[in-house]
């Protein structure tokens, strides 16, 4: 089917709609047409810096436009269950920003929502649509490293008191603003059963994880270790090891370089990634060919799998005692 070009509705003002802005207006076969805002101002303001023909003062009216062929919603995590059900219950295909719910609870309902009325709905993690992905795929496919049997991940950014860490009610803490990752990059390459699961993790004041660590067994005899903290700044690799060698990611949140070692951590080759603009081009255009395709989900992050790792959050958080004013509705 011809796919033509992906008209996309940004709702949200922040710095990671920003990011969206930046990535529409510059990518072939791409545009933001509109941007939706609590307040018109703030609409308007936005619309104006990034070039964006159409401002609205409410999430709603965005929904209803017309032309709108993506809503992407690119508001706190907190806040993504109400207008995500709104723009489904509208029939509005709709990209939502990682972390996809505040708890498993939310996403299964939107899932549902969104399979029940056969509208397109994904998740914008967007490290799962880089090209990087099937290229580390392949290699381990063609036996470059031997079998797999360890996968670490690390993401650590030193946030400090940033509301949407620290506050209950911005369902803050580092597993669902960055941990994500972590669980994303492992599962993404060893999608096996999860069989144990161990974990520790340490609270601010306000009863949020700043620093988590965690370790899954599967049944296949691979382990992973998954580092995420909000309060320091980590190296933020990402490594597979093999019985013959390993993969060494520079950056599982925005990989660029690909490094493969042999036996004895023998350097054997480099690879980066093609030229990009922010990283999140990729996204929108699995959107735009899966909506070209008549798909309502995309396999690049499979519905399912968002409900799987959502659900492992919320183990994580519940064992930890890190809960959130919507886990109680």
């Amino acid at each position: 089917m011809e796919t033509k070009e992906l008209r996309v509705g940004i709702i949200g003002t922040g710095w990671i709609a920003e990011k969206a802005a930046i990535t529409l207006n510059g990518q072939e076969g791409l545009s933001c047409i509109a941007v939706g805002s609590r307040t018109l101002e703030k609409g308007e303001a936005f619309a104006k810096e990034w070039n964006i023909p159409k401002a609205y003062g409410s999430y709603s009216e965005l929904i209803a436009d017309e032309d709108v062929d993506l809503v992407y919603v690119g508001t706190p995590h907190s806040h993504h269950f109400d207008v995500t059900m709104e723009a489904l219950q509208h029939g509005k295909p709709s990209l939502v920003e990682k972390a996809f719910m505040a708890n498993y609870r939310q996403s299964k309902a939107v899932v549902d929502l969104a399979r029940e009325k056969s509208v397109f709905l994904a998740e914008a993690i967007w490290t799962r649509y880089q090209p990087i992905v099937p290229l580390i795929r392949s290699l381990m496919a063609e036996g470059r490293i031997g079998t797999p049997r360890l996968i670490t991940a690390t993401l650590g950014y030193s946030m400090g008191n940033k509301p949407r860490i620290m506050r209950p009610d911005l369902c803050g803490g580092a597993l669902l603003d960055l941990g994500v990752y972590g669980i994303n990059f492992v599962r993404m390459f060893w999608p096996g059963n999860i069989v144990g699961m161990e974990s520790q993790c340490v609270k601010s004041d306000t009863g949020m994880d700043l620093t988590n660590a965690i370790s899954f067994v599967f049944d296949d005899g691979m382990l992973a270790n998954i580092q995420s903290s909000a309060c320091c700044v980590g190296h933020n690799e990402g490594i597979i090891a093999g019985t013959e060698g390993s993969l060494v990611v520079d950056n599982i949140n925005n990989p660029q370089t690909l490094r493969i070692y042999g036996p004895d951590r023998r350097f054997i080759e480099e690879m980066r990634v093609p030229k990009q603009i922010t990283g999140y081009e990729y996204q929108f255009l699995a959107c735009r060919q899966a909506l070209a395709d008549g798909l309502t989900e995309t396999p690049f992050m499979p519905l399912d799998e968002t409900l799987a790792i959502m659900k492992l959050m919320d183990d994580l958080r519940f064992k930890w005692g890190v809960r959130y004013p919507m886990d109680d509705e």
